[in-house]
């Protein structure tokens, strides 16, 4: 059985979704970043990045880290499910190419300005210009995001549901509650969210980790 280290709504929530959606086995273990509990013990023990999501896979004693890293395996791993298009090498291709893109500029750098200053520099009196610096990187990937899913049909890549589609509804999600509209500004990105939140699986990881939200 899997083991999921988790927190409500982070970025570890496009994993749940994915073990969801492939009716695997596992675990939830909640780790809360608010609390800063993934900067300590007993967390730093199992994954001494100090990040979510960690997923401990039967028959292996370390953690896979990295949610680009972790949701490629669970695609492989159920190829039946089609999550990572394998098959067709320029759509496998788009989909490391969003993946790497989401994970280390959308949420590494712009969302890590905002709640993370401190990773960027240490001095207090510098998080306020660190904010509106990954605000503006934020907005800014968001008109990115909005005129590639303009072209789109059904999903992000080809026509079939994938594993980026989940870590594109956790940034939609994050987008509303730092006060973009949304819904407004973004009708092909809001077009996949909800759509992705039709599923039953993205309904259930929600639901048990206690996340409430329309698109």
């Amino acid at each position: 059985m899997y083991q999921l280290f988790h927190s409500p709504g982070a970025c570890s929530m496009a994993v749940h979704i994915i073990l969801e959606e492939v009716g695997a086995e596992f675990e939830l273990f909640a780790v809360s970043v608010a609390n800063r509990d993934t900067q300590r013990e007993p967390y730093l023990s199992i994954n001494p990045k100090g990040r979510v999501p960690a997923l401990r896979i039967p028959g292996e004693a370390k953690v896979l880290t990295e949610l680009p890293a972790i949701l490629r395996y669970l695609a492989s791993r159920y190829p039946e499910h089609g999550l990572a298009q394998t098959g067709n090498p320029l759509l496998e291709a788009r989909i490391a190419e969003w993946l790497a893109w989401l994970s280390g500029w959308v949420h590494s750098v712009g969302y890590g300005l905002i709640w993370r200053p401190e990773r960027f520099d240490p001095a207090p009196s510098h998080a306020t210009a660190l904010a509106v610096q990954g605000t503006k990187v934020i907005e800014a990937a968001h008109a990115e995001i909005e005129r590639a899913l303009a072209d789109t049909r059904s999903w992000s890549v080809g026509e079939r549901f994938s594993i980026v589609d989940p870590f594109l509804l956790v940034l939609y999600r994050w987008g509303a509650s730092i006060g973009f509209p949304m819904r407004e500004r973004y009708p092909g990105w809001t077009r996949l969210a909800q759509l992705t939140l039709e599923r039953p699986a993205v309904q259930r990881a929600m639901a048990r980790e206690g996340i409430a939200f329309r698109a």
